[in-house]
């Protein structure tokens, strides 16, 4: 069994990213901001980063605004907040935890 390491890097990059943005309710944050968060336990780029937002745009579970901007802002959409509260199933593409609670 082979382990695909991006894959894995890219999916809980993903679910950091919902979880920084829920502690940023209801204002949200800059790109700038939540690359700080998200660094500090996975290693990433700018680029890396905004690619994850765009995904994460695309299933519509973040707003990102100032797309022009050298900074973008995003925040959480209604589905992003159940997904981070566990009230909706996670697909494919994030690593959310099992819910132990």
């Amino acid at each position: 069994m082979t382990i695909d390491i991006l894959k894995a890097q890219r999916e809980t990059r993903r679910w950091l990213i919902i979880q920084t943005l829920g502690v940023a309710r209801p204002a949200g944050a800059n790109d700038t901001l939540v690359l700080s968060c998200v660094s500090q336990t996975i290693g990433t780029t700018l680029h890396d980063l905004r690619l994850d937002l765009d995904y994460l745009a695309h299933r519509e579970l973040i707003t990102i605004t100032d797309r022009e901007s050298a900074a973008w802002h995003a925040k959480l959409t209604r589905v992003g907040i159940d997904l981070l509260e566990y009230t909706i199933n996670c697909e494919p593409g994030i690593d959310r935890p099992k819910k132990y609670f």
